[in-house]
């Protein structure tokens, strides 16, 4: 390692994981706070691993007399399984197991004697169709359950090899989504806290029924053939002539800081966690790395070039990294294939990842309009306008009775109307956070008075919006036995459409309009880098606009007859410019969670900094279903939900007038 302090690791499950992802990832995150890792602060995946912890504990309770492992010290883990493995049957949760550097800890481990049971718990779902969406018609695993398949195969290896006399019969134990909890508050039950030593971790806050662990909403499934057929299979992700025992050890050596793995790029590196935001001056960029290894280019070029992986959903990105076309400049127009642009047309998917290429090869930022097609659109929009955002939560573990797994939970919305002389007013907004209650109905006939108010045009950003209000529409049919069911179902068609393989047809009387939609025909903007997330088109626009800038860079809700807000003072202002950085992002100008609460927070809410995008919202949400935190607390996390969602409906008004201002 030439001097560098790489942090030596026996290879484990989670760093198995790692390395099947990608080797590279093994080398850095061996170098401990060399390299920025932007998946440690991601709060998405941490609302996911929450329902993780919760799926985890409650598995333990199908396992009766059960023995948990706490310590996270390897040598006392192993010295305190090896001595439960002495007695003839035990059931042992978080068990420890090595084979020469090879340590795993099983989520259960049973013995029976001389044989082993392995469960692998997962808050993956599956339904009616069981193990059979493991594999591809050709009996291989598919790329969406290969990591967890894989993971039980590690996991058999090293069981198998470290008690060679013994059979080992391996489950993934797996979140059944068929299975309609006839518990109340079942999540609630299952708490998560942070321990002594940082980590977090799920724990039993009420006992459960013995009904509740007879349902069995986790169904265990055994994929012993499948890991036979991984072991038998030379044509693992990285080597398509290695063995997987030869593939754990190549992991190995890397995880221990023996060997370093070559760099190599794929379509999914543009995922990679190992980069750099502009906060991270003095940490290395990993993916940047990769690329300058690869290609020759220093890392400075490499940091300033558009690369493939920003290419506007296109699906053979990795096509063009076989060819040695890593950066945008490199594609030609002949490799996209894009018919010959008419205006008035709007883009067509190629013609548009063309445009992205030709503004990246002529270094032009310019903002680029559909002028004509845009016009059209707009010609049939009808004031007064109506923004409105959802959001919404599914977890693993059901808040409440008669519930799958997974159920769509929409616990908010925000609604602005824009009228036609321009006045902008934050109409309404819904917010039920009430533990163990589902906010469903209620929510669906705040949304239908809001929205009465007026005839006027509707407006979402991405097709999100739809899929809720047709989940909404099934329960109201299958599962909620409401008085006004059938005009909620019928306010419902009006504004939505049926989902694709829906049944059921109908035509929608005020269609909700897709601005998302609207953007990828008519508008392009190089800041997007691609993206045309509304957190990544707001800022964008505001850089972009001399309309924008003029009205929001002003106190807009200091006169009424201007613009309202249900949550921010008078006195604020949307626009704010750094010297350094530009025009402010206005979602990382939203105020912190706990501004000025000067008493120490509830463990389980003490990692709320901001809430400024969809996976803070939902785990926020999951938050307030704890019926004992504190009321200030609480109150404090639903100003901040107020405040986010007031903002995404906003950025649709801005983008409006961003439409309005250029055509």
């Amino acid at each position: 390692m030439s001097g560098r302090e790489f942090k030596s690791r026996k290879l484990t499950k989670s760093r198995f994981k790692i390395g099947m992802d990608c080797p590279r990832k093994l080398y850095y995150g061996g170098l401990d706070g060399e390299y920025a890792n932007q998946q440690i602060d991601d709060p998405f995946l941490e609302s996911l691993a929450e329902g993780g912890f919760q799926v985890g504990e409650l598995a333990k309770e199908y396992f009766p007399g059960g023995v948990d492992i706490h310590t996270l010290d390897y040598d006392e883990a192993l010295e305190q399984t090896n001595e439960l493995l002495k007695q003839e049957n035990v059931i042992i949760f978080e068990a420890a197991v090595k084979y020469d550097d090879l340590f795993i800890r099983a989520d259960v481990l049973e013995k029976r004697g001389n044989t082993f049971y392995l469960y692998e718990v997962k808050a993956k779902s599956v339904g009616k169709e069981g193990r059979k969406v493991f594999l591809t018609q050709k009996g291989k695993p598919t790329s969406k359950w290969k990591p967890y398949l894989y993971d039980v195969a590690f996991q058999k290896h090293v069981i198998q090899n470290a008690f060679p006399e013994s059979r080992v019969i391996s489950h993934l134990m797996l979140v059944d989504k068929t299975v309609r909890s006839t518990s109340s508050g079942l999540n609630q039950k299952f708490h998560v806290r942070t321990n002594k030593e940082g980590r977090k971790e799920a724990y039993l806050a009420e006992p459960l029924s013995d009904h509740e662990r007879e349902e069995r909403i986790l169904a265990s499934i055994n994929v012993d053939d499948i890991c036979a057929d991984i072991f038998s299979s030379e044509d693992h992700r990285h080597n398509e002539s290695e063995s997987f025992s030869d593939l754990i050890s190549r992991l190995a050596k890397y995880s221990l800081g023996q060997d370093v793995p070559n760099p190599t790029l794929n379509k999914d590196c543009g995922k990679c966690e190992f980069f750099c935001k502009p906060s991270d001056s003095d940490l290395k960029d990993g993916r940047i790395e990769c690329v300058s290894l690869i290609s020759g280019m220093s890392q400075e070029s490499v940091s300033k070039t558009p690369l493939i992986f920003e290419l506007w959903n296109h699906h053979d990105k990795q096509g063009f990294i076989d060819k040695g076309q890593l950066r945008l400049a490199d594609v030609q127009e002949d490799d996209i294939g894009a018919d010959p642009y008419e205006a008035g047309e709007g883009l067509a998917n190629k013609q548009r990842q063309w445009l992205q290429v030709q503004k990246c090869q002529d270094k032009d930022p310019s903002v680029w309009i559909d002028k004509i097609g845009l016009r059209s659109e707009m010609a049939n929009w009808v004031f007064p306008l109506n923004f409105i955002d959802f959001e919404t939560t599914r977890v693993a573990l059901p808040f409440h009775e008669n519930q799958v797994p997974y159920e769509a939970i929409a616990f908010q919305f925000s609604h602005h109307i824009l009228y036609e002389d321009g006045q902008l007013v934050h109409h309404k907004q819904f917010l039920n956070t009430t533990p163990g209650f589902f906010p469903n109905v209620e929510f669906i006939r705040n949304l239908k008075n809001s929205l009465e108010c007026n005839q006027g045009s509707i407006f979402c950003y991405s097709h999100h919006e739809n899929s809720i209000l047709n989940a909404i529409k099934t329960q109201l049919e299958t599962e909620l036995n409401e008085l006004d069911s059938d005009d909620l179902v019928e306010f419902i068609k009006q504004i939505a459409k049926p989902k694709g393989k829906s049944v059921e047809k109908w035509e929608s009387s005020r269609l909700m309009i897709d601005l998302l939609e609207i953007v990828k025909k008519y508008l392009y903007l190089p800041e997007t880098h691609g993206s045309n997330s509304i957190k990544y088109v707001l800022p964008a626009m505001l850089s972009q606009s001399d309309f924008l800038r003029s009205k929001y860079g002003k106190p807009i809700y200091q006169d009424p007859s201007i613009a309202s807000s249900l949550n921010f003072p008078a006195e604020w202002i949307w626009l704010q410019i750094d010297d350094f950085d530009g025009v402010k992002d206005p979602y990382k100008m939203l105020p912190p969670v706990f501004e000025g609460y000067g008493i120490e927070l509830d463990d389980r809410i003490s990692s709320f900094e901001d809430i400024n995008n969809g996976g803070a919202a939902l785990t926020a949400y999951a938050k307030l279903q704890f019926a004992d935190i504190s009321n200030v607390e609480r109150s404090m996390i639903e100003s901040a939900l107020f405040k986010y969602c007031e903002l995404d409906t906003l950025a649709m008004v801005m983008l409006y007038e961003f439409f309005r201002d250029h055509i």
